[in-house]
């Protein structure tokens, strides 16, 4: 059973409306006595890479994703964090192999385990479009566009498709837009949550 606070971060409306994080990462938040802030964060980039995602699903329909990955991805990519209460509200990078041996502990698989490390690490040569989509909704959850980022996934999008570069950017550009343009409801309703389980929401 998730703290009131906790659980007020998983269901709590919002507008515009945020999605539930997918089971079963709510009892597993609970189970670790996640900070507030840290379910209202993924909540957060969740309900992004569920628009992502579903915006390449019907413009790219010749780009196989796992869909599910990315969805678990993106809402534990920072679990981690856990453990490292300190990064929630400052830099670092030990969230990152932490969050991965976490979730392969509580025996999620590999394949959905590795967003928690992955990422910060989309310049990786290795990293999937799976990864550059849990990359790229954990940049503009916030409003940031990081143009190097959306390259990589750009390419994906392009050769799926068998169009020109620009042709695949435009169309994901303008979603992206409209995704960075609601950045600050998302941003006040993270902020409003303590960073710890005790304190009062703002």
């Amino acid at each position: 059973m998730p703290s009131t606070l906790l659980a007020h971060g998983l269901t709590t409306p919002l507008d515009p409306p945020l999605r539930p994080l997918p089971d079963p990462v709510p009892d597993l938040l609970a189970t670790l006595g996640a900070a507030p802030r840290l379910a209202a964060h993924l909540r957060a980039v969740h309900d992004v890479a569920y628009e992502l995602t579903t915006w390449v699903a019907n413009h790219f329909t010749t780009l196989e994703i796992d869909r599910e990955a990315v969805l678990f991805g993106a809402a534990t990519h920072d679990i981690g964090k856990v453990l490292h209460p300190a990064e929630l509200t400052g830099p670092g990078s030990a969230h990152e192999p932490a969050g991965r041996a976490l979730l392969l502990a509580h025996g999620f698989p590999p394949r959905l385990a590795r967003f928690a490390y992955t990422h910060a690490r989309w310049t990786d040569p290795a990293a999937t479009v799976e990864d550059l989509l849990v990359s790229t909704a954990d940049e503009v959850w916030k409003g940031k566009r990081v143009p190097d980022l959306e390259d990589l996934l750009t390419a994906h999008l392009a050769r799926a498709a068998g169009t020109e570069h620009w042709e695949a950017f435009l169309p994901l550009d303008d979603t992206l837009t409209t995704l960075a343009d609601t950045a600050e409801s998302r941003l006040s309703f993270q902020s409003a949550y303590p960073v710890t389980p005790g304190d009062p929401i703002r």
